[in-house]
């Protein structure tokens, strides 16, 4: 990064106004009259409302599109444990773009809790204030206990970005890949590098959406997760398989796809060499890759590519889902977002980049012509279709899988 750029970064979040949200009023108050409604005397009587009802707060407060993305700084970026103050500017950019891609408000919220039980409890006691939880940047294990029980105590959507968003896209682009690489998910030989929340979200998908637990190889700084290993986590022991195979070099032998979700530069030419015909290798380490794009098309011509960077055709970027996926919660009001609705989005996603790319997008790229293939297995962010796409694949599942409390609104597909 070129101090030409660092100093660009700061200039944009301290100027002209410190941060990248405010809050905004959506109501009149101009007058004595409007002033009355909005607080004393008026706003007693949706007070009452809601103490009847407490479905009533979705009529009368912003409860329903609003979601809070919240934080304990304990794994920020690829920077580590900074603390929850740190994490401010990564979930106000959160914030952002909720606002930008799916006009949901959102605000963000950092927790400075000595434990992973009294982060739980502070968020727990504050949910109702929301219609949806984005939990971000939360190192592993501690974040699998914690959305998992925020899971059980609130009844709105409660989404760990970091694992699931992550997973999304990343299954989106897999199948597409292997489809045109002309593989089935279902006989795929994966190699996963990294045990993290990300990696075992990823693999849990896969294997939702038709991978076979058996044909993946997980790797975390002791080698090969295998079902001889004492000292593994009760997230890691989910991908421990029968094998023989103790190492990377190993694992890629014959191997159809490699994930990484670790560090950059750990997989070797020699070992891209190593998979079979038309490798998909999808390196994910940000800001440098497992294997650079250069290198990998240098070692195989048949290699399809996807990275976390938007300078590189195909980018796994979490905004391709996230956003979408609490709207189409949201406006069904869903009391969670459940595997259903993940796989919903991970096949709407898939479908669009199959779509003729739109002149917005082109130009948005600066581009004559982009179509479905090896440089283009997902959408762009700029693709104003996701909006409707993948929202409407969320509400319906949610629907269909019974979480939903309300009916498909009247104006979807969005657009």
């Amino acid at each position: 990064m070129s101090q030409d750029f660092k100093q660009a970064a700061l200039d944009y979040h301290e100027f002209p106004t410190p941060g990248k949200i405010g809050i905004e009023i959506t109501t009149p108050a101009s007058t004595s009259r409007d002033l009355s409604l909005a607080y004393s005397p008026g706003v007693a009587e949706p007070v009452r409302e809601i103490a009847k009802d407490p479905e009533n707060a979705y009529r009368y407060t912003a409860k329903g599109n609003l979601v809070a993305v919240i934080s304990n700084g304990t794994a920020i970026l690829g920077l580590g444990d900074l603390g929850p103050l740190a994490s401010k500017p990564v979930m106000e950019g959160k914030a952002l773009l909720f606002k930008r891609f799916a006009n949901i408000d959102s605000i963000d919220i950092e927790v400075d809790a000595e434990s992973p039980q009294a982060f739980i409890d502070t968020v727990a006691r504050i949910a109702d204030t929301f219609g949806g939880i984005n939990l971000e940047d939360i190192k592993a294990p501690e974040c699998f206990e914690i959305e998992r029980t925020l899971i059980e105590r609130c009844n709105i959507p409660v989404f760990h970005d970091d694992q699931h968003g992550t997973a999304i896209v990343t299954a989106a682009g897999m199948i597409n890949a292997l489809e045109l690489a002309g593989k089935k998910l279902e006989e795929a030989s994966i190699v996963c590098l990294g045990a993290g929340a990300a990696a075992s979200a990823c693999m849990k998908l896969l294997i939702n959406m038709g991978a076979k637990v058996e044909n993946i190889y997980m790797l975390d700084r002791k080698g090969v997760i295998h079902s001889g290993r004492d000292d593994l986590t009760p997230e890691k022991a989910v991908f421990a398989t029968e094998t023989d195979k103790r190492t990377l070099e190993d694992a890629c032998e014959g191997a159809d796809v490699f994930v990484g979700l670790s560090g950059p530069d750990l997989l070797s030419p020699e070992n891209l060499l190593k998979m079979a015909p038309s490798p998909v290798v999808f390196a994910c380490a940000n800001p440098d890759p497992e294997i650079k794009p250069e290198l990998a098309r240098a070692t195989r011509e048949d290699v399809i590519m996807a990275t976390g960077r938007s300078d590189y055709p195909n980018q796994v970027n979490n905004v391709l889902g996230f956003p979408f996926i609490f709207r189409g919660a949201l406006d069904v009001r869903a009391s969670a977002i459940n595997e259903e609705m993940k796989a919903a989005a991970v096949v709407a996603l898939a479908e669009l980049a199959k779509q003729p790319v739109t002149q917005e997008v082109l130009d948005a790229y600066g581009l004559d012509s982009l179509e479905f293939g090896r440089e283009y297995i997902l959408p762009k962010a700029t693709d104003s279709r996701l909006l409707g796409a993948i929202s409407y694949a969320v509400a319906k599942a949610a629907i269909d899988s019974g979480v939903a409390r309300k009916d498909m609104p009247a104006n979807y597909p969005l657009s």
